[in-house]
């Protein structure tokens, strides 16, 4: 895919949080690696919890730096799902490292495709006492039964960005979406101008 972007004249790449960063290694052209947490983080600072009312939770231990830099904005302290994956699209939720009792819970992932992962860490969060539970991701593909596990879920309200547009189907209540735009609009701007791109996160 890279080649072929490459090969259909692209001379520089503008991506959101890639599932893996090492794909960026399999261009030949500069990739701007954009980041959605700033944009997360920042709907969740309008909230005005307390550091000592709130948690930051990773739904595996792949996104626990994800989840680190998402604590760091909100001050938060952090917890993570330790889960084992039996089989393909199915998970089970094992053991949660931290303190969740009594708090507001946020999970923070990448990628929500099927749901299962982050349905079963919410129902998880709740069973062991949160007193909320939201989600938020960048890329929202809820694809199969996701939407119905979401609905069914603990999870408060979900907080997904624009890189993936979703269907009037799959716009439940209690998803909130916002815009990557004016990142990306600043990135683009800061390309022509010459100037930092990695100034957007600072």
């Amino acid at each position: 895919m890279a080649d072929l972007l490459t090969a259909a004249g692209a001379d520089r790449v503008l991506t959101m949080d890639l599932h893996a960063a090492q794909i960026q290694g399999y261009f030949n052209i500069p990739v701007d690696h954009l980041l959605g947490v700033p944009i997360l983080s920042k709907y969740f600072q309008e909230f005005n919890l307390n550091e000592d009312e709130v948690v930051v939770v990773s739904p595996d231990l792949g996104s626990v730096t994800r989840a680190r830099k998402f604590a760091d904005r909100l001050h938060a302290p952090i917890a993570i799902i330790d889960k084992r994956r039996p089989k393909a699209n199915v998970s089970e939720i094992m053991n949660v490292i931290g303190d969740v009792k009594g708090k507001v819970a946020i999970l923070v992932d990448d990628m929500i495709d099927t749901a299962g992962t982050i349905t079963n860490a919410a129902n998880a969060l709740a069973d062991l006492g949160a007193k909320e539970v939201y989600a938020c991701c960048t890329h929202a593909v809820l694809s199969g039964p996701a939407v119905e596990r979401i609905k069914n879920s603990a999870i408060k309200e979900l907080v997904v960005l624009n890189t993936i547009p979703l269907t009037q189907d799959k716009m439940l209540d209690n998803i909130k979406v916002l815009s990557v735009a004016p990142v990306f609009a600043e990135a683009i701007k800061r390309i022509y101008e010459d100037l930092s791109v990695s100034k957007i996160f600072e």
